[in-house]
């Protein structure tokens, strides 16, 4: 997924994040507003782990979820 699709799809997305990083508050959440960068950076605030692993987490659940979160309506016009 790239960082302009999780932008722009974050408010309908933003609960699977929730659901995975639970530990994250609703101040983080509408901190991050979907920015790559800064979602990993809290995961490895919140959790306590290193940047390598936070992106390693982020990079997993991004492609576990990628036909959700990918944009289906393009060839719909």
């Amino acid at each position: 997924m790239n960082p302009e699709d999780l932008k722009g799809k974050w408010d309908q997305i933003k609960g699977k994040f929730h659901e995975k990083w639970g530990k994250l508050t609703d101040n983080d959440w509408m901190e991050v507003k979907g920015d790559k960068e800064k979602i990993v950076g809290k995961i490895k605030e919140r959790y306590g782990i290193a940047k390598e692993e936070a992106q390693k987490q982020y990079d997993d659940f991004c492609r576990e979820h990628k036909d959700r979160f990918s944009n289906k309506d393009k060839d719909h016009h």
